[in-house]
């Protein structure tokens, strides 16, 4: 069972858009953590105000995109669109509070700098985020 769903991930018929997920959510990451130096060390907003406002951005721009690319088999169109523009904000704003949890432990615990707390928060609530958008926004 576990050789199996790893077959899948490398050559199923989850590989192609798991990997397309993956490549937007580097580039939405690399976004985020971008908005999130600029809210903190420019602006001098505290760093969970400022993740949870790049986060809530790059949620829109990760929606548009993978609807486009990952899932465009899938893809949510006219009315469609907005009601999976929703449901994908359900599913990552229920990611959020994982996110600034992971963040604020790394950081507060751990005495992780914010940035590498971030990029390590963003990679362990990842498979959450893909499992529950697949199933639930592009009904897969």
């Amino acid at each position: 069972m576990i050789r199996s769903f790893i077959r899948n991930l490398h050559s199923g018929p989850v590989a192609l858009q798991l990997r397309r997920f993956v490549i937007v959510g580097m580039i939405a990451a690399g976004v985020q953590m971008a908005l999130l130096w600029a809210f903190v060390d420019v602006v001098g907003v505290h760093y969970l105000l400022g993740a949870t406002i790049a986060i809530e951005i790059t949620i829109i721009l990760q929606y548009g995109i993978n609807n486009a690319w990952t899932f465009e088999a899938a893809s949510n169109t006219g009315t469609e669109f907005l009601s999976g523009l929703v449901k994908t904000n359900i599913v990552r704003g229920s990611a959020i509070p994982i996110q600034l949890g992971i963040l604020f432990g790394f950081v507060e615990l751990a005495g992780v700098p914010y940035l590498i707390a971030n990029a390590l928060a963003i990679g362990i609530s990842g498979g959450y985020r893909f499992v529950l958008d697949a199933k639930w926004t592009w009904g897969q």
